[in-house]
């Protein structure tokens, strides 16, 4: 007995033995198929955790992009159905809280699919739309089926401000075009999931991956700033439009500002624009030329504008696929991704090659009879009907915008040497700036090998090749900084949801262009267009904001085909003239005018933006204020720091101060009332300030202070601005006092 005993423990010792290496031998080779089949057979609960994308902000952390919360209603109908009290309450809450809810079509759908997991009528709620139904949920325990799954809606809380820089994201978290586009894998996260094993009750184990959200992005705009040049630009379309033919005050109109020392850019705009929570309202398209589908003469498809301007009635009668080509269109930043012939902008980069090439010194002259014959073209200059400039130095040149003399100048350097420039300024290359969507205009240059003589002489007053505002302004950067050509760039950090830093993105030197003595001289150049003496020929004077010495240069480049009255004007500029901290740049793309070749359009937007911009970023005024200037100061509420020494008539100086304010407000530097944004400095708006009637300009004048003596209080009036700067009382050794007596020492 104990042998058999021995022998059946034995067989089944060997058979467990067996089994166990049969079983590992089955999980090894076949066991995720049999996983799978298991698991196939079972129910399960699974739930994506949705990311939450980062937050787009500006320089100061004003935010210009966010994501917020929304809620879907999601209805299970087996739940609601588990048992008889449920239907009927949770229908109840559902129709009190949810008006919009068609209940007969939920009630419906429920009845005839009583195995259904979910149901989702009502999409993107806030909070507030479901807390209603959430709070009648914990009163009463028989309202069931019905939960809401969390996603996230991109939301834009400025509107349309910087749209062009932003871009904008679809529900799916793409970005399209500008800053949501070029930075889509920094903004989106990873999605999680909550997932786990249902049985038959309904009772989950369940395990939690949470989703990862985005990095938020900071850009180098200051929503200040750019809230000041776009409303600049919608003021010159309100002015303009429908003034020569209907639509708009011209084709487009784009300014950027960049600092000049770091490639950082300030603003970016341009108009028309459009509702960045809003993409697809088709008001932004009303006063647009419309764009249309032909086939060129080489028999590709290429969208072109038409002569018609869009009307409402236009607008209903595109098809899906016009409307969409439209509105791409609208969504472009024509600062990055339109072409143009930059115009007598070009010209301080043409003299800065031949300087820096060694082929002219600065101290040349040439004699401009109003045109020039070159490879058998009589080419002109706008002075052509005046007889010519006559004599012009290199200086006159760009002051004076002579094209004879620019043509001279670059014949004297070659073709060349005016084509390696040409690639050192980057022009026909990208910036590689962080945006998307930025044009190359390599195919718009002359190669040296077919450029001739007459290619040469336009190429060098700004016709005949092609670039994009960013190239341009960025290359003029580096004619004024000691010939440091910056990368230009948007965002300036990253950091992730716990607010650490995950890149800094320092300013990039890619080349030097030009040495700092030919940069020294393009600078004394460009601040003889704006401020030297010589009436009419200062192309540049009307930039010139109130109280600032600045540099730059007008730019009027006829449009293709030539003679047709179209032009593409700009002014390219900085301040302050001796120590150039941004640089700005305006083009007003065929003015709704006629004529068209005036660069006033460009200088009058440049003067206003600056007259507001300067005082924000704390530049000082160095220049005397006229009295028009003075009233035009007072008209906009803004501060006048001018720190200029003025002389008044009987010879005894005085000054403002370095804080001194106009006449409706004090502060340290307000930027006035219209200022957009949260962040103005100063002590209040004009609204809180201490005012004085005209009558003070008839007040007495103290001999001892030169300052205007208050009849009334005995209080000291600036007899230039028309300030209060304090009584009799105050004067003795106080700071006001010592500040105005150490101006007038200096």
């Amino acid at each position: 007995m104990q042998k058999k005993l021995l022998c059946l423990y034995a067989l089944i010792i060997l058979a467990f033995i067996l089994l166990s290496v049969r079983l590992t031998w089955i999980v090894k080779a076949d066991g995720a198929a049999y996983e799978k089949q298991v698991l196939s057979q079972q129910k399960y609960d699974s739930i994506t955790l949705p990311f939450r994308r980062g937050d787009i902000v500006d320089a100061k952390g004003t935010k210009l992009a966010v994501s917020e919360k929304v809620y879907n209603l999601v209805i299970d109908a087996r739940v609601m159905l588990d048992r008889e009290d449920y239907l009927e309450p949770t229908m109840e809450a559902l129709g009190a809280n949810f008006p919009d809810l068609d209940m007969t079509a939920v009630r419906q759908y429920v009845t005839s699919h009583p195995e259904s997991s979910w149901y989702v009528p009502l999409r993107r709620m806030t909070y507030d739309q479901i807390s209603g139904f959430q709070a009648a949920a914990l009163e009463n325990s028989k309202i069931r089926g019905v939960w809401f799954e969390e996603e996230y809606k991109r939301v834009y809380p400025n509107g349309s401000l910087a749209a062009d820089v932003i871009g904008f994201s679809r529900a799916d978290n793409e970005g399209q075009y500008g800053l949501e586009e070029y930075y889509n894998d920094v903004l989106n996260g990873t999605t999680g999931r909550e997932y786990g094993y249902l049985n038959d009750d309904a009772n989950l184990e369940r395990t939690i991956k949470p989703a990862v959200d985005g990095n938020t992005i900071h850009s180098t705009i200051d929503a200040n700033i750019q809230g000041i040049v776009e409303k600049y630009l919608k003021q010159f379309n309100e002015e303009h439009k429908d003034a020569v033919h209907p639509g708009n005050g011209a084709e487009n109109v784009g300014c950027i500002i960049m600092e000049v020392n770091t490639g950082n850019i300030l603003a970016m705009a341009s108009y028309p624009t459009y509702d960045l929570n809003d993409t697809r309202n088709t008001d932004a398209l009303l006063g647009s030329r419309k764009i249309e589908m032909v086939t060129n003469a080489n028999g590709y498809q290429v969208l072109t504008k038409t002569d018609t301007y869009f009307t409402q009635e236009d607008i209903d009668a595109l098809t899906d696929e016009q409307l969409l080509d439209n509105l791409n269109y609208l969504w472009k930043n024509y600062c990055i991704s339109t072409t143009y012939e930059p115009g007598s902008t070009a010209k301080p980069f043409t003299v800065a090659a031949a300087l820096e090439s060694g082929a002219i010194t600065g101290n040349e002259h040439y004699q401009c009879n109003g045109s020039l014959e070159v490879g058998g073209h009589t080419i002109k200059c706008h002075s052509y009907r005046s007889g010519g400039e006559g004599d012009v130095s290199v200086q006159d040149s760009i002051a004076w915008s002579c094209n004879v003399a620019l043509m001279k100048i670059a014949a004297t350097m070659g073709k060349e040497e005016f084509a390696k420039f040409q690639q050192i300024f980057n022009f026909g290359l990208k910036t590689n700036v962080d945006l998307a969507g930025e044009a190359r205009t390599a195919s718009l240059l002359f190669p040296v090998d077919q450029m001739g003589s007459a290619d040469l002489a336009t190429n060098s007053f700004g016709q005949n090749f092609n670039v994009t505002m960013l190239q341009m302004i960025t290359g003029f950067c580096s004619l004024i900084n000691g010939g440091y050509y910056y990368e230009p760039h948007m965002v300036d950090k990253i950091t992730n949801t716990s607010g650490a830093t995950v890149e800094n993105i320092e300013p990039r030197v890619l080349r030097q262009t030009i040495s700092e003595s030919t940069s020294a001289k393009i600078r004394q150049y460009c601040r003889a267009t704006v401020m030297e003496e010589g009436g009419d020929r200062r192309t540049g004077r009307t930039a010139r904001p109130a109280g600032y010495a600045i540099g730059g240069k007008t730019g009027t480049a006829e449009t293709i085909p030539r003679k047709n009255g179209e032009y593409v004007v700009s002014f390219m500029g900085y301040a302050p003239a001796d120590d150039p901290q941004i640089a700005i740049y305006v083009v007003v793309d065929r003015a709704n005018a006629s004529p068209q070749d005036d660069a006033k359009f460009a200088t009058g937007i440049v003067r206003n933006v600056l007259t507001e911009v300067l005082p924000y970023l704390n530049i000082f005024m160095t220049e005397e204020l006229s009295e028009k200037e003075i009233q035009e100061l007072a008209e906009k509420q803004i501060e006048i720091t001018n720190q200029y020494t003025q002389t008044p008539e009987n010879g005894d100086d005085q000054s403002t101060g370095d804080n001194q304010t106009g006449d409706d407000q004090t502060g340290d530097a307000q930027t006035g009332d219209d200022q957009s944004g949260d962040s103005q400095s100063g002590d209040g708006t004009g609204d809180d300030t201490t005012t004085v009637t005209e009558d003070w300009r008839n007040y007495p004048k103290d001999p001892a202070t030169g300052y205007l003596v208050s009849p009334i209080d005995g209080g000291l009036i600036d007899p230039i601005t028309g300030a209060d700067v304090g009584g009799d009382d105050t004067m003795g050794d106080s700071p006001i006092n010592n500040n105005l007596l150490n101006q007038q020492n200096e």
